[in-house]
């Protein structure tokens, strides 16, 4: 389902847990992640992360976006994965996992993506590198500015946890075009 909210800064894909996926709404999700998330989303690293990220992959073909997706696939896990390092070990994935942990674990994770829909920053590796063909990405980046996805509540292999995703698009804070997408998970602690 898509929803158009209005949001000046990013994408967010919360998680919840089966048993709290009907106790946590998405104006609840939508709360955290404003007063948590989105304000770390607006610093100038994000967007400077992302926009040289998009320049680096203006021009990918599909083969080679899915060579990397799968690079990543079989690095996640590894202790010399130069691509997943390349997305947790950066100063936008540092700040991602202060806002993780200081959630008390509200927030399980936060990844950034750009406008190819591959990994920029994340709190933690993801199952893949390419989000691009998956509906946190096809349906807020790619349905414009303001567009919300809230998916179904599914497993998640990279936070062992049963998640419900809310999605909006990343917007360049000066020019509010869509540069990117973010993804959290958000779980029900009440």
């Amino acid at each position: 389902m898509v929803r158009k909210i209005p949001f000046a800064a990013a994408i967010v894909i919360s998680s919840v847990s089966i048993a709290q996926a009907s106790e946590l709404s998405e104006d609840q999700m939508r709360a955290v992640f404003d007063a948590e998330i989105a304000p770390a989303l607006l610093s100038p690293e994000v967007v400077s992360a992302v926009a040289a990220q998009n320049a680096r992959h203006a021009g990918l073909t599909q083969d080679e976006i899915t060579e990397r997706d799968l690079e990543w696939r079989g690095q996640v896990g590894m202790s010399d994965a130069a691509l997943v390092a390349s997305v947790v070990e950066n100063a936008v994935a540092d700040r991602l996992r202060e806002v993780v942990d200081s959630s008390g674990g509200r927030i399980t994770e936060i990844f950034i993506m750009d406008a190819e829909g591959l990994n920029v920053a994340a709190s933690a590796a993801t199952t893949d590198y390419w989000q691009g063909d998956e509906a946190k990405f096809t349906e807020t980046f790619g349905a414009g500015r303001d567009a919300v996805h809230v998916g179904d509540v599914t497993y998640d292999e990279s936070t062992g946890r049963d998640q419900r995703q809310l999605s909006v698009t990343l917007l360049d804070p000066e020019t509010g075009e869509p540069i990117g997408a973010v993804t959290a998970g958000i779980v029900d602690q009440d």
